[in-house]
């Protein structure tokens, strides 16, 4: 479970660090909020990186502001495809002075749309810091599904192994909710703080809503359902969540 933070100096947020790709979560630091803008028609990654240096840029902001961002893909990957797509995906964040290599302090979410998906990787949104002269906390909790950390490939990792049944899918349900919630601790918030909480499932998970999730809090601000699968094949549920106070569509 992620326990501490490292500070971002040079996009003045705080993150959780994890994996190569991404992040567990971003926080703006004292004196910056994070502001999330979101795709009326979702770019390709190509050109969502572009449209992204530009409204950033055009913010007075440097590209090292960018602090998050929510992607949308054709189809789940293997663990091969999703490690492919992945070394693709940062190049742009080192051209950018973000990625170093090695430790990445962008949170991220991507997910597949069941119906209607786009033909590539796409952006649905993205998240940068910016001056505030407010003092209320604004962060970014990454996308986590039901796979426990550490080595091993997925399918020793995923909780519940390709069990979708009612027990399965709330053993699933309950490890994202948990995993959710140390990430918010990692920050010192809980769900209190939340402004909003995404779910990204294709399976009904309705029964366990009540005691899994609005018991827990997590529905503080009511909770958002994408009809898509995780990005990884047998995955099958996903969450993340925020507090963001400004959001803007473009």
């Amino acid at each position: 479970m992620p326990e501490t933070t490292r500070d971002f100096s040079a996009g003045n947020y705080r993150f959780i660090p994890a994996v190569f790709q991404y992040s567990s979560g971003a926080a703006a630091a004292s004196g910056y909020e994070i502001e999330r803008v979101r795709f009326d028609k979702m770019p390709s990654l190509a050109d969502g990186f572009a449209q992204i240096a530009n409204y950033i840029q055009a913010a007075g902001r440097p590209l090292t502001s960018f602090c998050a961002c929510e992607l949308r893909s054709p189809a789940a990957f293997t663990e091969d495809g999703f490690r492919r797509f992945n070394e693709h995906y940062v190049k742009t964040l080192a051209e950018w002075k973000i990625f170093d290599g090695t430790t990445n302090p962008v949170a991220r979410s991507n997910v597949c749309p069941e119906i209607d998906p786009p033909s590539e990787p796409s952006f649905y949104a993205f998240s940068f810091t910016r001056p505030t002269q407010g003092t209320a906390p604004s962060f970014v909790i990454a996308g986590g599904a039901e796979a426990r950390g550490g080595a091993g490939s997925y399918s020793e990792r995923i909780v519940r192994y390709r069990d979708v049944g009612a027990e399965g899918l709330k053993e699933k349900v309950r490890f994202t909710v948990g995993e959710m919630e140390s990430r918010l601790g990692a920050f010192g918030f809980t769900w209190k703080d939340t402004t909003a909480a995404q779910a990204y499932t294709v399976h009904d998970f309705h029964p366990v809503i009540a005691d899994e999730l609005v018991r827990r809090g997590a529905t503080r601000s009511g909770l958002t359902w994408h009809f898509a699968r995780p990005p990884v094949i047998d995955l099958e549920y996903e969450m993340d969540c925020r507090r963001v106070m400004r959001e803007i569509l473009i």
